[in-house]
């Protein structure tokens, strides 16, 4: 069963076509990486996906369910999380706070509930020793995993991820690779990112975005080989 799937999706800005019908379906329990040079339509592609732009043509189905007019905070309550490529945390709150504002729109449950959900987020983040730190005095890195942090504290069915190494010191990169096999025993992710490295020791599948269309879809070991994608992207990285 595709957990989100599109159909013919498209965004044109004044005749540029930054994403052009594009057909896509994300099986429900895969790790999906999403790649290709920039400017190929990938972050455009994801932002049609979670809601945060509109499409041109095509549709757009989550949980079986046409979500292609929804916006991204009704399709965020349907279960879909979304971290950016610029990080979106609130500067002036507290680590513990920034997950908590999260984590309150998927539990409705007291105080004490809340603050649990927290505190393994932030175990699963690494950052259970920073909880009372101001979210704005945290290294560029830590932002990142905090607001990969804040999507884990909404238990989203599918979690789209932005270049979220962007930033991380190596040995947060190979913490990152191990969340991610942790997360994906029970969420959905699609991962956009430039870590080749990262890509082929997370993913169970690739779609390659090149001039706004598919150029190509597969396993690592076949991604890997593919002369096209070779010529497009990875002779080049």
């Amino acid at each position: 069963m595709s957990i989100i799937s599109t159909r013919g999706l498209s965004k044109h800005y004044s005749g540029l076509r930054a994403v052009n019908d594009v057909d896509f379906d994300l099986p429900e329990g895969q790790v999906r990486a999403l790649i290709g040079p920039n400017g190929a339509g990938k972050t455009t592609f994801v932002g049609m996906l979670s809601g945060r732009i509109k499409s041109t043509s095509g549709s757009v189905s989550f949980l079986d369910t046409d979500v292609t007019e929804l916006p991204a905070h009704k399709r965020m309550s349907m279960g879909m999380a979304y971290t950016f490529q610029i990080t979106s945390v609130f500067a002036n709150l507290s680590v513990h706070e920034n997950v908590a504002l999260a984590a309150r729109r998927a539990i409705k449950g007291p105080a004490p509930v809340v603050n649990d959900k927290v505190m393994a987020v932030l175990e699963q983040v690494y950052l259970a020793d920073r909880t009372g730190q101001i979210a704005g005095d945290l290294s560029y890195g830590h932002q990142r995993l905090l607001e990969i942090g804040m999507g884990l504290a909404q238990s989203p069915k599918l979690f789209i991820l932005d270049e979220p190494t962007q930033g991380l010191s190596a040995a947060e990169v190979d913490g990152f690779i191990q969340l991610v096999k942790v997360l994906s025993e029970n969420t959905t992710i699609l991962l956009i990112e430039h870590n080749m490295d990262v890509v082929m020791q997370t993913a169970h599948y690739i779609t390659v975005l090149n001039f706004g269309e598919t150029l190509a879809e597969g396993t690592p070991e076949e991604i890997k080989s593919n002369a096209e994608v070779q010529t497009a992207y990875l002779g080049s990285t």
